[in-house]
C-alpha cells in the first residue's frame, strides 16, 4: 500500500521535490563548514580534500531523480538516484565536519559518528556505481553465466565494504588526535592481519566489480534491441568517458584531480541514465561518442608520448632538467602529436564507427564508377544499394523503383530489421521509387553533413531508377509501336483483300461481261456498264476512306486550319457555334499535324455530345518551338469524381508520342479546356 502510493504521480514529485531540498541543504551546510575549516587545521589533514566536492552530487542526483519520476513514478531508477543522492550528501557533510570539528585539542559533538560514516560505509559508495551499471536498463543482471559473474562481483563489493566497517582502521594519515576522538569506534576486535587486508581487498574487489560492470554494458549493448539499445548507447558512452577519466587520473597526485575524477565518474552515468529514460534522441549521442573516443585516445596517446619522451630524456640527462625544462618538453611534445594525430584519429573512429560517410566526394565519386561499369536495371539498384550500405555501415538498405506498367524493382542488400524507415526517391520533382534504411541504431542516425551525402547517394539512385524506368518505358513503346504497326497492316491488308480485292475484280468481270454483250444484247450492255459504274464509286469510295485513315486528306487539300474550320462547320451545324483560330503556323511536320488534328477532332466530338456547350472556340499557335493546340467550351465541364475515357486517354498519349503533353482541365469560370503542346522538332 505504501508502495503504491509513492508511486502515484503526484506523490513521486513531491518526493523527488523532497530529496532535491534535502541534498540542497546539505550541500550548502557543506560548503559552509569548509569556508568556516582551517586548511591547515588538524581536521583538514585528517580528511583531505573538501567535503562540498561529494555533496555537490547529492543535489544533482536528487534533480536527476526527479526528472525520472515525474516521467514514471515507477521507474526504480529514479528511486535509486534519489538516495544514491542522500549517500552522497552524508558523505560529504562527514567530510566536511570532520575538518571542521576536529581541533588541534578538542573535537566537537559527533565526530565519532562522522568519521565512521566517512571511513567505513564510504566503502560502499563504488559499489552502489558498479550495481547501478549493472542493473541497467532492465533492472536484472544479464543471463547466463553473466549472471553468476555479476553476483560474485556484488557479492564480494559488499564483503569487502563490510569487512572495512568492521575491521580496525589502518592507513590514515598520521595526525596527533585531541581527546575523545576515538578512529575505530564500532569496530571489532580483529586480528592485525585481518586489518590491514581489509583495505586493500575492498578496493581490489570494488575494482573488479567495477570493471566487470563497465564490461557487462558492452556485452548489453551488443545484445540489446530496438529502444533498449537506444537507452544502452548512452550508458555505454559515459562508461567510455568514465574509462577515459580513470585512465587519466591514474597516478595523478593532484587531490583536485581526484575528487574531480571521482565527481565525473559519478555523475556521468547519471546524467546517462536520466536521458537514456526520458528521452533518447534528446541530444546527438553519436557525435559525443565520436568526440569521446577520439579525444580520449588522444589524450592516453599524448600522455604516454610525453611519458616515454621524458623517461628517455631522464635516461639520457639524468638529474639535470629542472621543471621548467621538464613542463616545457611536455608542452612541445603535446603540440607536435597533438595536433597531426587529432584529425587522423578523428577520422579513423568516425570511418570505424559510421562508415565512408566522412568521405563525401569518395562515397558519391564510387557510385557514379560503379554506375557507369553496371547494366541497366537491377544490377544499378544493386550497386546503389550496396553503396548506401558501405557508406553509411547500415546492416540493411533497400532501393525500390515503381515500374512504368505497375509493380516495383526492388535491390535489396542485407537482412531487413524488424523497424525500417522509408525516404522518398524524387526526379525532377516525380516521385520514382523509395529507400528503406533501419530505423534505429547508431549509424541509422543521420547528422545534417549525413543528410546531404545521403540526397547525394540518393540523387545517384534517382537517375539509376529513372535510367531504368526509362529504358522499361522505352521497350514497352517499341513493343506497342510494333504492335499498333502489325495491327494496322492487318487491318489494311483485310481491306484491301476483304473488300478492295473482291470489288475490283467484280468490275472486271462485270466490264468483261459487258464487252461479251454489247453486239448481242447492247442494251444489257449499258445496264451492266451502268451498274459497274456504281461499283467503281463505291470502290473510290472504299479508297478515299482507307487514304483517310492513314491521313486526312483535308490537311493536304486545305491544312491543319483549314481542316479543323472544315470540322467546326459539321459540329455548329447540329451542335454548339465552333470557330477556330489560327496564326502563322507555317510549315508544319507532317506528324505534328496528324497529332492536332486527331486531337481537336477528338474534343470536338466530347464536346458535341457530351458538354451541352452553346459555344466552342479552337486556338492554333506556335509558341517557343511548338505547337499549342487549344479546345475550350462553355460548357458543364467534367465531374470530380469522372473516370477518364478512352477518348481522353487517347489525347494524351498522341501528344505524348510526339514527346509533347496534353491536359484536360476544368477552369473555374467554368467549361472545359483540353491543352496540347506538340514540339515542332524533337530534341
Amino acid at each position: 500500500m505504501l508502495r503504491d502510493q509513492f508511486t502515484r504521480p503526484a506523490a513521486a514529485r513531491w518526493a523527488g521535490a523532497g530529496f532535491v531540498v534535502v541534498t540542497g541543504a546539505l550541500f550548502v551546510a557543506t560548503v559552509l563548514l569548509d569556508v568556516a575549516t582551517d586548511p591547515a587545521g588538524t581536521g583538514a589533514r585528517l580528511a583531505p580534500g573538501w567535503g562540498w566536492s561529494y555533496a555537490l552530487l547529492g543535489p544533482i542526483l536528487g534533480v536527476l531523480a526527479t526528472v525520472i519520476l515525474v516521467r514514471d513514478p515507477r521507474q526504480g531508477f529514479g528511486w535509486g538516484l534519489a538516495w544514491l543522492g542522500c549517500f552522497w550528501s552524508l558523505d560529504g557533510v562527514a567530510q566536511s565536519w570532520v575538518r571542521y570539528a576536529v581541533r588541534a585539542d578538542e573535537a566537537l559533538a559527533g565526530v565519532n559518528l562522522a568519521l565512521w560514516f566517512l571511513n567505513r560505509v564510504g566503502a560502499f559508495l563504488p559499489a552502489t556505481v558498479a550495481l547501478l551499471l549493472l542493473l541497467f536498463p532492465t533492472g536484472r543482471f544479464l543471463p547466463g553465466g553473466w549472471r553468476i559473474a555479476s553476483w560474485v562481483a556484488t557479492v564480494s563489493m559488499a564483503l569487502g565494504g563490510l569487512l572495512v566497517v568492521l575491521a580496525p582502521a589502518r592507513n590514515l594519515p598520521e595526525v596527533a588526535l585531541p581527546p575523545g576522538v576515538d578512529l575505530d569506534a564500532g569496530a571489532l576486535p580483529l586480528s592485525d592481519a585481518v586489518a590491514d587486508a581489509a583495505l586493500p581487498l575492498m578496493i581490489a574487489a570494488s575494482v573488479a566489480g567495477l570493471l566487470l560492470a563497465m564490461t557487462t554494458v558492452l556485452v548489453r549493448h551488443r545484445r540489446s534491441r530496438g529502444l533498449e539499445r537506444d537507452r544502452m548507447r548512452w550508458l555505454l558512452w559515459s562508461v567510455l568517458a568514465m574509462a577515459v577519466l580513470i585512465a587519466a587520473s591514474f597516478g595523478a597526485e593532484l587531490r583536485t584531480l581526484q575528487d574531480l575524477a571521482v565527481f565525473l565518474i559519478m555523475a556521468l552515468p547519471a546524467v546517462a541514465m536520466t536521458i537514456a529514460i526520458v528521452d533518447p534522441t534528446l541530444v546527438s549521442i553519436e557525435d559525443l561518442l565520436l568526440r569521446t573516443l577520439v579525444y580520449g585516445g588522444l589524450s592516453v596517446l599524448v600522455v604516454g608520448v610525453d611519458l616515454a619522451g621524458l623517461a628517455l630524456l631522464t635516461e639520457l640527462l639524468g638529474d639535470r632538467l629542472d621543471d621548467r625544462q621538464v613542463v616545457l618538453t611536455v608542452v612541445l611534445l603535446s603540440a607536435l602529436v597533438y595536433a597531426p594525430l587529432r584529425r587522423r584519429v578523428a577520422r579513423w573512429v568516425r570511418r570505424l564507427m559510421l562508415g565512408e560517410r566522412a568521405d563525401r566526394y569518395d562515397a558519391v565519386a564510387g557510385l557514379a564508377s560503379t554506375l557507369e561499369t553496371t547494366d541497366e536495371g537491377g544490377e544499378q539498384l544493386a550497386a546503389v544499394a550496396r553503396a548506401v550500405a558501405d557508406a553509411f555501415r547500415v546492416g540493411f538498405v533497400s532501393v525500390e523503383v515503381d515500374r512504368g506498367s505497375g509493380g516495383t524493382l526492388a535491390a535489396t542488400y542485407g537482412e531487413h530489421p524488424a523497424e525500417a524507415r522509408s525516404l522518398p526517391i524524387t526526379y525532377r520533382g516525380e516521385r520514382v521509387g523509395r529507400l528503406v534504411l533501419p530505423a534505429r541504431g547508431l549509424r541509422s542516425r543521420l547528422s545534417p553533413r549525413d543528410e546531404r551525402l545521403l540526397g547525394d547517394l540518393v540523387r545517384q539512385a534517382a537517375t539509376a531508377a529513372r535510367t531504368s524506368r526509362l529504358a522499361e518505358e522505352l521497350q514497352a513503346s517499341r513493343e506497342r509501336l510494333v504492335v499498333a504497326r502489325e495491327e494496322e497492316r492487318r487491318r489494311i491488308r483485310r481491306d484491301l483483300h476483304d473488300g478492295l480485292g473482291p470489288a475490283l475484280g467484280g468490275v472486271v468481270f462485270q466490264l468483261e461481261s459487258a464487252r461479251l454483250l454489247v453486239e448481242r444484247d447492247p442494251a444489257r450492255a449499258q445496264e451492266q456498264l451502268a451498274a459497274t459504274t456504281t461499283l467503281v464509286h463505291d470502290v473510290v469510295a472504299d479508297v478515299r476512306r482507307l487514304v483517310h485513315d492513314l491521313r486526312p486528306p483535308a490537311l493536304d487539300d486545305r491544312g491543319l486550319a483549314g481542316a479543323l474550320a472544315q470540322q467546326a462547320e459539321r459540329v455548329s451545324a447540329s451542335g454548339p457555334a465552333t470557330a477556330v483560330c489560327a496564326g502563322d503556323l507555317g510549315t508544319l511536320p507532317a506528324a505534328v499535324e496528324v497529332a492536332a488534328y486527331r486531337i481537336a477532332s477528338e474534343a470536338l466530338a466530347n464536346v458535341a455530345r457530351h458538354a451541352d456547350a452553346r459555344r466552342c472556340d479552337i486556338h492554333l499557335a506556335v509558341d517557343r518551338g511548338a505547337l499549342v493546340v487549344t479546345v475550350r467550351d462553355d460548357g458543364r465541364g467534367i465531374a470530380d469524381d469522372a473516370e477518364a475515357g478512352i477518348g481522353l486517354v487517347s489525347l494524351r498519349e498522341r501528344a505524348a508520342e510526339l514527346g509533347g503533353h496534353a491536359e484536360v482541365t476544368c477552369p473555374s469560370s467554368g467549361g472545359t479546356l483540353v491543352t496540347a503542346v506538340l514540339p515542332l522538332e524533337r530534341p
